[in-house]
This record gives structure tokens, sequence and C-alpha cells, in this order.
């Protein structure tokens, strides 16, 4: 076993603990935010679609809902405010891929593998196209990502995947004209797969964006149950004052407990960390580089994900991914000390030229994992509820096609994505207590080990890589 760069080169502590003294904990993304307020629902009424969640797999679906087909009556339905939740705590990463990168769509789908790899570029330049057609004001950039190694055994894996025009490669000496890290020895440049986006923003000009659509949307409206009497009758969405009444509804409630009850196994939700910095000066901004503000994230199992925002601050977030006995959400854990500690260090390892800048936001937020780290979909009540979930943290761009593939088939049609083995197949769900808990403690330790190992996976990994189980970022 062998240190990592964040433990050789680690900073002394004092360095980090100055830069959280004064932080607040909120998401930076929500604060200020001019974002309408909708009232709560109560009475009754009946919708052609109700939707039970107003993140972004909510919301898109009701706005390609009304795009398809305008004389839909669509509502809603948010248990506290729109993008509260993962669509506004998220590090802005708007990625092509749906299938959670390409060792892990290969792995799992080799047979539609480049099918899926077309489609979730034709999903990304949807999105900006749809942000340019509706004015969406969510501060779009398509920067492209860099992939960056900080061990030697990271290195080789980049310079294969370099193609010369849409992944580039860069050696150390290359990567000083990127982005300026004593921590780098290679990178690559994926300049088609990514853009940054504002989080809180997107769901707020989606939202937006819904009303001007004609979708109707109520928050602090919690959904407390779900029943369907015959088949072909209409779908009955129980809430604290009153009762929807609905021909199809999409769940898309993300991390929190499904309302079919027995798909809530197929999703755990895990906790990850981000901070936020102060807006760089332009003496600081000039001592990184950074002119063309990609997305950036380390190839380690436990990796890093960080990016510049509109005034130049730096999103630093990623590393540890906390899992709670139960699956239990609770506000209490937004605050993690020691992650946002070891956040820091991490951060002045990788930039030591930046000491003294301070944090002005640190925040939690939930992830829902599935088995096979990407999303999967599902029908049922004869086909009048569908659902989507499990997309491992990589929701941003892969939300919208979730939201058409539940369109697609809650109308009963046939199309190139529902006749996806991806879309056509469900993961392992997770055991039950003790045993979820015992094995994601086990399989964050042996991800550790690979990382201090380097990237040599052990006998539980291989095993979990036999299954299909695997985790790899």
């Amino acid at each position: 076993m062998r240190d990592t760069v964040f433990e050789r080169s680690a900073p002394d502590p004092r360095v980090g603990a100055a830069a959280l003294a004064s932080s607040e904990l909120k998401p930076f993304w929500l604060e200020g935010l001019a974002a309408p307020r909708f009232a709560s629902y109560s009475g009754s009424a009946s919708f052609d679609l109700a939707v039970v969640g107003a993140g972004y797999t909510g919301l898109w679906t009701a706005l390609q809902a009304k795009e398809r087909d305008p004389s839909l009556r669509v509502a809603v339905l948010e248990g506290r405010r729109v993008g509260w939740a993962a669509s506004g705590r998220n590090g802005g990463f708007c990625e092509a891929t749906l299938t959670h990168g390409e060792v892990n769509g290969r792995t799992r789908f080799p047979g539609e593998y480049e099918q899926l790899a077309r489609l979730g570029h034709e999903n990304l330049d949807e999105i900006g196209a749809t942000v340019a057609r509706l004015g969406l004001d969510c501060e779009f950039e398509r920067t492209g990502s860099l992939a960056v190694a900080v061990e030697d055994y990271q290195v080789d894996e980049l310079r294969e995947a370099h193609n010369g025009t849409t992944e580039i490669f860069f050696d150390a000496d290359g990567m000083r004209g990127q982005l300026v890290s004593p921590t780098y020895l290679a990178g690559l440049w994926s300049t088609r797969e990514t853009a940054m986006v504002n989080p809180g923003k997107l769901a707020a000009e989606l939202a937006r964006a819904c009303v001007e659509a004609g979708v109707e949307i109520f928050e602090n409206s919690p959904v407390r149950g779900m029943d369907s009497e015959l088949p072909n009758s209409p779908v009955y969405l129980a809430l604290d004052q009153g009762f929807v009444q609905a021909d199809r509804v999409a769940l898309a409630t993300n991390a929190f407990p499904s309302l079919l009850k027995r798909f809530r196994l197929h999703t755990v939700p895990v906790y990850d960390y981000v901070l936020m910095t102060e807006p760089l000066t332009d003496a600081q901004l000039a001592s990184i580089g950074w002119n063309n503000r990609q997305g950036v994230a380390d190839t380690a199992n436990q990796f890093h994900y960080y990016r510049l925002s509109a005034d130049n601050r730096i999103l630093w977030g990623g590393y540890d991914a906390i899992y709670h006995y139960g699956g239990r959400i609770r506000k209490a854990y937004d605050d993690r000390p020691e992650s946002f500690a070891r956040l820091a260090s991490h951060f002045f390892t990788t930039f030591p030229q930046l000491e003294g800048i301070r944090f002005s936001h640190r925040w939690a937020g939930v992830i829902d994992t599935s088995s096979r780290f990407c999303a999967f979909f599902g029908l049922a009540r004869q086909g009048r509820v569908a659902y989507a979930a499990g997309f491992t943290g990589l929701g941003v761009a892969a939300s919208r096609f979730a939201a058409n593939v539940m369109l697609d088939r809650l109308a009963g049609e046939t199309t190139e994505r529902t006749e996806l083995e991806m879309v056509r197949s469900m993961p392992l769900p997770f055991p039950p207590e003790p045993a979820a808990y015992a094995g994601v403690q086990a399989s964050r330790w042996a991800l550790d080990r690979a990382d201090h190992n380097g990237g040599s996976r052990n006998l539980l990994l291989r095993s979990l890589d036999a299954v299909g189980l695997g985790f790899d970022s």
C-alpha cells in the first residue's frame, strides 16, 4: 500500500481550517436564486399527466409532454420547492454519457454501447438547442471536460483514449497550458462530452418554461400515496389537502423512497459533499490558467470533480460518498466536518498557489445510486405509471433522456429508446439491511485500497465486477 498524492503532499491542516472558517452551510446555487414560488395543492382535480417531483427529471418530463401535445393537462407535484434537492445541489456537469462513462457502458451494455453513446450526444445537443430556443438563462457553456491523472498508473489510460480530434491528450508539460497544478501528470480533454450549467438556474428556468407551456406546478405538496382501482382506470394520488386523478403518472423522485414499494431496494441514497470558494482575483486565476473553463475530474475510484462558476469561483466536490444505515435521508447529514476538512486539504494539495483563499459555501446532496451506476426505467399499473431513477450522480443531462423514455412508454409507443436493452432491463436490487450497509462499507474500503495500490482491484472488487456490480469511475 502506498500514499496517494493527497497524503504525500498534504498541506498544514490549519490552511484548510482557515479557509473553511467563515463558510456557510448552504448550496451556493440556490442562494438568492430568482425563482418563482408556486402554491401548494388542495382540492381534487383531473389531469392527463401527473408528474411527482420537480427536479430535472420531473420538469423535463412535464415540459416535453406539453411540447408533444399542447392540449394535455399536466401537473407537477413537488414535496418542497422546485429544484431544492439534487437538481439544485450538484456540480453542474451536464454530461453526454447515459451510462456513467464509457467503461461502465461497455461493460454493462456491450452490444449497444455505440448506440447509447450516439443517443447521449444527441441528447446533450438537444439540451443546448432547447436552452437557445427557449432562452433559458442557466449559464450553459459547452466547455468539454478534463480527466486528469494524479498518479503514474492513471496516465496510460488517458493516453490510449487520445484521438486527436474530440479526445485530446496532454502530458504533464501540456497540462500546464490548460490548468496548472503540481499534481497533474497528464490529462485528457474530452471536447464534446460536457457542458457546464448553473444547476439552480437550470431548474428555475425549466420551471418557467413549463409554466409558459401551460404546466401547473404545485410546491409543498408531497404525494403520500398512490392507488388505482381497475385496469384502464385513472391513478389516484393522495396529498395532504386533497387528491389528484391522472390518466398517466411519471415518478421522478430521485433518491427519495418510491411510491412503488417493490422498487425501493433498487436505489440507495449516498451523500456527496461540496465546497465553493469565494471569487478568484485576476491574479489568482492567472496562477492556475484554466482559460478553456473545462469541468475537471481526476481518475481515481474516489475522485474529485471541480469547475469554475460564471463569477470565477471554484466548486470542489466528491471523494467521500457516505451511506447511512437504513438509507436514511436527514438534514443533519448535510454537515459532515470530516468530509469538508478532507476536501479542503485535497483542494490545497491540488492548488497550493491559492493558499489564503476562503470557501464561502459548503453543502451536501443525496445521489440516487443504482447497482449498475446509471439510470433504470420501469412501468407499473398496467402501463399507467412510469418511473426512472438511479442516475448515480450523472443525471443533469441524462434526466432529459429519461423523461423521453417515460413519455414514450406512457404513450405506448415503440421507439429507438424503448427498444434499448438498457431501458428494458433492470439492475439488481440492493440487499436489505444490515447487508446493504455492510456491502456498501466493504466496497468503499476496497475502492480506497485500490486507490492506494496502483489501481489494483482486490478479490472483492473482482468478484463484484464478475457479477455485474463493479464500479469504475
